[in-house]
């Protein structure tokens, strides 16, 4: 309990001094996350591009190995939940606001603003790029993330019957100093990763509903509006979250992904189908075939280059990894039950088809109206390029609408996903944290999200995330190490993967 009690108080003070700082000197909040920010992408951007493709090799290496018919629990359990419900709350938890906030900026911004590779704007290969690049922020990668955290803390949670906290997987590699000051040290750096990209993640949903209001109704852009907007939702996910992860978060997700199919589904229809079809399909072709080179480029002499990949997919690699902590503990604790190889497949490549497939047509349909004239969407805020799309074909304010509707169901799941997870972290990894702990961390995050928005908007948001994403990238890298050495140990207790002695005839 003492434990317990030290990594609460040690993370909520050093939260709360981020607030206080945040609040009597914004300018200098955004200055000094600015500053350190750029030190970050431009000395470590190597070092993010090799740990995640590392990561995503290991994953893979999962996915076809003989380890892969071990199971997230005894040999006997079954999931608790059923498969949809299952891919819905990881899907939601994981990618929720995102995908709605990005479908159309990031391609249209690829295409007309600054491209990938240098091309020239406008141009056909400038829309190849930019679907090719979107893929690659938004697949196997951002996936490979989350999983291998979630993946490690359902192996030692469910397999070993280790408390669910990250400190505790790292026995094979840190041994007993996991229940000292270092193990402390771990989860307190967990939780604080865990509460910026959250907190992060319900800015940017503030940011979009501000946007689509903005765009529908004239309804002001800026802080005081996403500050309502904030507490309106703060209240309708601690709602959520006292209902528990059996009814609340479970019946959230699945409203989600009936709402983003919707969706996804009017824009198929309405949008240029066979345009959006072939997009797809071509990007996953020329995605899969430059995977490689895309993992690794930073362009050393290409100063232009490299700010863009500074600027998109090292923030991209940052995000997922400040987001892994809180999407691992939530996957983990969802997926108990299901071996190592349908966890990799479902969490890595079902996620990745229903991302292409959205981009494809939120990103196409608008690549298609700036490509023929019929609207300038690269001109409009990142926040209202969505609502721009909607407002050019049928059904537009209700599309608007129903946008605005997932956005708030998204940032109400993420926000109840969130108040679980972090009261695991700080209760010993209870699998049933209580409410009161649950609603402290739910106003601490309400409460950042609306800081880092008044001291300076989506850069702070951006800049902060990444700031915080370093020193939890290192724990990642143990995390995986301390998977592969038990994996390994209990192999060879098994016998997984021998080949078996013909009997002599």
């Amino acid at each position: 309990m003492k434990k317990d009690s030290s990594v609460f108080y040690i993370s909520t003070g050093i939260l709360l001094l981020m607030v206080l700082f945040g609040v009597f000197v914004p300018e200098t909040l955004e200055t000094v996350t600015a500053n350190v920010q750029a030190f970050i992408t431009n000395s470590f951007g190597w070092y993010y591009l090799i740990l995640v493709s590392l990561i995503v090799l290991v994953c893979l290496y999962f996915l076809i190995s003989p380890l892969g018919r071990i199971r997230l629990g005894r040999q006997d359990d079954r999931p608790e939940f059923s498969t949809l419900t299952w891919y819905a709350m990881l899907f939601s938890a994981g990618m929720g606001i995102g995908l709605v906030f990005w479908g159309t900026a990031e391609p249209i911004s690829h295409y007309m603003i600054s491209t990938p590779t240098g091309v020239e704007p406008g141009t056909n290969q400038a829309i190849r790029d930019s679907m090719r690049y979107t893929f690659f922020h938004w697949g196997v990668h951002a996936w490979a993330i989350y999983g291998i955290v979630a993946l490690v803390l359902a192996y030692f949670n469910f397999r070993h019957g280790k408390p669910g906290l990250i400190s505790a997987t790292l026995e094979p590699v840190l041994g007993d100093r996991i229940n000292g000051t270092t193990g402390k040290v771990v989860d307190i750096i967990s939780v604080v990763a865990t509460v910026i990209g959250v907190a992060t993640t319900l800015g940017f949903g503030a940011v979009q509903i501000n946007g689509g209001l903005s765009y529908l109704f004239g309804i002001p852009t800026g802080f005081m509006t996403q500050l309502l907007i904030v507490l309106i939702v703060t209240v309708l996910f601690m709602i959520s979250a006292w209902t528990g992860l059996g009814k609340g978060i479970k019946i959230l997700s699945n409203v989600n992904m009936l709402l983003a199919g919707l969706l996804l589904l009017f824009m198929l229809i309405l949008g240029p189908t066979q345009f959006i079809l072939n997009l797809f399909t071509n990007t996953i072709g020329s995605y899969l075939q430059n995977l490689p080179a895309m993992s690794f480029r930073i362009s050393p002499l290409n100063e232009e280059i490299r700010t863009w990949i500074n600027g998109w997919t090292i923030f991209y690699w940052a995000w997922w990894i400040a987001w892994a902590p809180f999407v691992g503990i939530f996957i983990a604790r969802v997926s108990k039950g299901r071996t190592i190889r349908e966890f990799v497949f479902g969490v890595l490549l079902v996620p990745s088809l229903i991302g292409f497939l959205w981009f494809s047509a939120f990103g196409g349909s608008a690549i298609m109206m700036e490509h023929e004239g019929i609207a300038k969407i690269s001109e409009l805020a990142t926040e209202e390029s969505l609502f721009g799309v909607f407002a050019n074909y049928p059904l537009g304010s209700f599309l608007s609408v129903l946008a605005m509707i997932l956005v708030g169901t998204f940032f109400i799941t993420s926000a109840d996903s969130g108040t679980f997870v972090l009261g695991m972290m700080t209760t010993n990894g209870s699998l049933t944290p209580g409410n009161k702990i649950k609603f402290i961390w739910g106003i601490m995050l309400a409460v950042i999200s609306l800081v880092l928005l008044y001291s300076g908007g989506l850069q702070a948001l951006q800049n902060t995330m990444i700031v915080a994403a370093l020193p939890f990238s290192i724990i990642m890298a143990l995390m995986a190490t301390s998977l592969i050495k038990a994996l390994n140990q209990e192999a060879k207790e098994l016998g997984i993967g021998k080949i078996p002695k013909r009997k002599p005839q």
